[in-house]
């Protein structure tokens, strides 16, 4: 039972693997990390410290999701490779590369506890993510939200105990010196019958 609970709260932990340092996560709040112990750092919610006032592109309870408008085919396409990246570097477990896919002044989590906290995590579990319906849902010129539908395979290396969680994520966008980089993300799993 301790492995499984271990397991549930790494799933939480493996959405981005930056830690945030809200004193909130006892409260319920219907996101992934209801339950965690108020003890513990989660990696949802970056940057949110009233999640009343979330300003992101869709509801996180579902709600209909509608690409943005007014973004330029040439940003988009940017936001959408940057995207893959940041899911791809992680998948490869490639520290270097994934790091660079976040931004150096990201918002709810420290960059340097993400290098540490994202290297324990490709050491402890072998982890696959997957997005689909990845869509530009927010644009402007400096900050883009893109939502996807996330699944995450987790296994424990040394147990092989297994874990499969659907979610929502939106992934929040800084340009930061013509790169679109990571600087927060809003997740919200799926409910386990």
């Amino acid at each position: 039972m301790k492995i499984i609970q271990a397991i549930t709260l790494a799933v939480l932990a493996l959405t981005l693997a930056a830690c945030n340092s809200n004193e909130d996560t006892a409260q319920n709040t219907n996101t992934a990390g209801d339950g965690a112990p108020t003890n513990t750092q989660t990696t949802t919610d970056h940057g949110a410290e009233d999640k009343s006032d979330i300003n992101i592109g869709f509801e996180m309870a579902g709600g209909n999701i509608e690409e943005e408008t007014n973004i330029p085919d040439k940003e988009k396409t940017a936001l959408i490779d940057s995207f893959t990246e940041y899911m791809e570097s992680f998948n490869e477990e490639d520290t270097a590369r994934y790091m660079s896919t976040i931004s150096k002044n990201p918002e709810g989590f420290n960059y340097d506890d993400e290098k540490v906290k994202v290297e324990e995590t490709f050491n402890i579990y072998d982890t696959t993510r997957t997005a689909e319906d990845v869509t530009v849902v927010k644009y402007n010129k400096s900050e883009a939200q893109v939502f996807s539908n996330i699944h995450t395979a987790l296994e424990q290396t040394d147990t092989g105990a297994k874990l499969d969680q659907n979610g929502r994520q939106v992934t929040v966008f800084v340009k930061e010196e013509g790169k679109w980089l990571v600087s927060s993300v809003y997740y919200i799993g799926d409910s386990t019958e």
